[in-house]
C-alpha cells in the first residue's frame, strides 16, 4: 500500500514578499562573458598590430647571421647590444643632429597648422562676413585638388624667391592653414555656447582676446587633435625635405635614415636599430598626449 503524500499548493509556492535577484543581475553571467570575448578580440587584434614592432625591436638586437637564419628567433640568443651605439656613433648617421632638425621642422610645422587652422576655423564659425560661406565651400574643395599638381607651382615660385635648400618652402605654407584642419576647428567652435562671447563682448573684450582667452582653452582636445596628426605627418614627410633640402646638415630624421639605408643595405641590425631610434619619439609623444588626442577624437566622433 503506497501512501500520496502532496503538499498544498500555498506550501510549494513562494510567498509573494519573497525577494527575486533584480533584473540587472539576471544579466551579469551574460554580460560576462560578452566583456570577455570583447576584450580578447582587442587583445587579438592589438598583439596582431603590435607584432612588427617588436619584429623591429627585436631585428635591432640581433647579428646578420641571426636576422638571415631560417630558424624564427622570437628573441635573439646572445643579444647583440652593440647595434644602437653602432648607429649612435656612426658617421653616417648623426642622429643627434637630424632629430633637433626633426624636432625643429615638426614643431615649427606643428605651430604654424594650429594657429592658423584656429584662427581661420574661428573666423569662419563665429565671425560673420560677405562671402563667408563661399569662401568656406572654396577651401573645403582644396581638399581635393592633388599635390602633385599644385606642386610645381609651388616649388617654381620658392625657387624664383630664393627659398630652395632652405626650411621656409617647408615651413611657410603651413602657418596659411590646413583645409581638414580648418574643417575640424570650425566645428568645435560651433559647439562652444555663443553666450561666452556675447558676454565677454559686453565687458569690453575684442575679438582677438575672446578668440584667444576664452574660445582657445575651450577647445584644447581638437587642438590636440591637430597638433598631434601634424606632428606625425610632419615628423614621417619624406617628400618634401627631398625636394627642397640639398644640405645634408638639415636633413631631418625620415631622410637619414633612407641616407643611411643607401649606405648600409646589407647590415640589417643596424637598420633596424636606427628604424627604432626613429620611431621611438614618436611613441612618447603619443604617449604624453594620448588624453587629449583620444578625447578629441571622441568628441569629434560625436558631435559629427
Amino acid at each position: 500500500m503506497t501512501s500520496d503524500l502532496r503538499l498544498p499548493a500555498e506550501m510549494t509556492r513562494p510567498p509573494d514578499d519573497a525577494p527575486r535577484p533584480p533584473a540587472r543581475e539576471r544579466h551579469t553571467g551574460r554580460r560576462v562573458i560578452t566583456g570577455a570575448g570583447r576584450h580578447l578580440v582587442l587583445i587579438a587584434t592589438s598583439l596582431l598590430f603590435f607584432l612588427p614592432f617588436y619584429w623591429m625591436v627585436v631585428s635591432a638586437l640581433k647579428t646578420n647571421t641571426q636576422i638571415l637564419s631560417p630558424d624564427l628567433q622570437w628573441f635573439p640568443d646572445p643579444v647583440n647590444w652593440g647595434n644602437v651605439p653602432g648607429v649612435l656613433n656612426h658617421p653616417g648617421f648623426p642622429f643627434l643632429q637630424m632629430l633637433a632638425n626633426s624636432v625643429f621642422y615638426a614643431g615649427a610645422v606643428t605651430i604654424g597648422t594650429v594657429l592658423s587652422s584656429a584662427l581661420v576655423g574661428y573666423g569662419f564659425a563665429r565671425m560673420r562676413f560677405p562671402g563667408r560661406n563661399l569662401l568656406f565651400a572654396v577651401t573645403m574643395a582644396t581638399m581635393m585638388i592633388p599635390s602633385l599638381i599644385i606642386f610645381i607651382p609651388t616649388y617654381v615660385l620658392f625657387k624664383t624667391l630664393g627659398m630652395i635648400g632652405t626650411w621656409a618652402p617647408l615651413i611657410a605654407p603651413q602657418f596659411l592653414g590646413s583645409a581638414f584642419f580648418i574643417f575640424l576647428m570650425r566645428q568645435f567652435f560651433l559647439t562652444v555656447p555663443k553666450e561666452l562671447a556675447d558676454a565677454a563682448r559686453v565687458d569690453g573684450a575684442g575679438e582677438f582676446r575672446i578668440f584667444w582667452q576664452i574660445m582657445l582653452p575651450l577647445v584644447k582636445p581638437a587642438l590636440a587633435v591637430v597638433a598631434v596628426f601634424s606632428w606625425l605627418g610632419t615628423w614621417n614627410d619624406f617628400f618634401g625635405p627631398l625636394v627642397y633640402l640639398s644640405n645634408p646638415d638639415l636633413y631631418p630624421l625620415s631622410m637619414g635614415l633612407f641616407a643611411f639605408q643607401s649606405q648600409r643595405s646589407t647590415e640589417w641590425g643596424l637598420l633596424m636599430a636606427a628604424s627604432v631610434l626613429v620611431t621611438l619619439p614618436l611613441i612618447v609623444l603619443f604617449a604624453f598626449t594620448q588624453r587629449y588626442f583620444l578625447r578629441g577624437i571622441s568628441l569629434s566622433g560625436i558631435q559629427g
